[in-house]
């Protein structure tokens, strides 16, 4: 009964905090036509009145039709759902906080959600390190100019797999497995300046992805972007994605065409983020 409690206080705290920056709580719909074209990420799938529907992963995409019509700063906290979740931290339904913010770049983002955190009763200092510096400094490898083949050597020393067909998928790896158990000893650090290959739907500049990942004692709490703003860059992003859950043999997805023919006007410049708020709360 005690963690229901402190669940509706931290979420009401978090209310009143977007109330006190003028960012508009919404609620889009949960029933999507179309599957997310993420490769790490699988929709479930529901059937009314024998039509193919999917529960929402995230939010993101209805809210940035909103974004696109001009509504403005806006947050939502809802439920999301995803099929073949794995780990201790993943679950196949979780409560997410998503918000944007608009004429924000990611370290502005990073600033309030350090606001939005003490208001929490997080008050850890905050470190922000590149994903280049973590590599250097925890594994002592140069993760933006070592190639493939260097990579997979790396890999075997650790006794790791090697088995992958893409760059992404073993970086990931040697980051899960070399990098994140370090950033368990530091209570609070932001992850930035990701490598193109893992831009997914976020602005590529200075030859990096403008995204961040939040560590809280070693559990990822968020994820956030500097947002792509065009209907054209996010075809181009979905159709890379479900060409390459083809090669991977994974169930295959269709062009989310909603979601396209909704960005007839670009989106506003801005910075978006997604917070677990069951991983945070564990973190509280």
């Amino acid at each position: 009964m005690q963690s229901l409690k402190n669940r509706a206080a931290i979420i009401n705290k978090i209310r009143k905090f977007f109330a006190t920056q003028n960012v508009l709580e919404v609620q889009t719909p949960m029933l999507q036509n179309y599957p997310l074209s993420d490769v790490y990420i699988d929709s479930v799938l529901v059937k009314i009145n024998g039509k193919n529907k999917f529960l929402h992963t995230s939010p993101e995409l209805e809210m940035k039709k909103l974004l696109a019509n001009g509504l403005g700063d806006i947050y939502q906290i809802c439920p999301v759902f995803r099929d073949n979740e794995q780990g201790s931290n993943n679950f196949n339904e979780f409560t997410l906080l998503e918000y944007y913010r608009l004429g924000f770049d990611i370290f502005q983002l990073m600033d309030n959600i350090i606001e939005l955190l003490k208001i929490l009763g997080v008050k850890h200092k905050n470190l922000r390190l590149t994903y280049a510096q973590v590599f250097f400094e925890y594994a002592d490898i140069d993760i933006l100019n070592t190639d493939f083949n260097a990579l997979k050597k790396i890999a075997k020393t650790h006794k790791l797999s090697t088995d992958f067909e893409h760059i992404e998928d073993l970086q990931m790896l040697l980051f899960v497995h070399l990098i994140e158990p370090k950033l368990a000893r530091l209570p609070l650090v932001f992850i930035y300046a990701f490598p193109q290959s893992q831009s997914a739907l976020a602005r590529i500049e200075a030859a990096v992805a403008q995204r961040f990942e939040l560590y809280i004692n070693g559990v990822e709490i968020a994820n956030g972007y500097d947002e792509l703003r065009r209907g054209n860059s996010y075809q181009q992003r979905f159709e890379a994605e479900i060409s390459k859950r083809k090669k991977l043999g994974k169930t295959p997805v269709n062009l989310d065409a909603d979601f396209i023919e909704n960005l007839q006007n670009p989106l506003p410049q801005c910075s978006g983020v997604a917070i677990g708020i069951e991983r945070l709360l564990s973190q509280i």
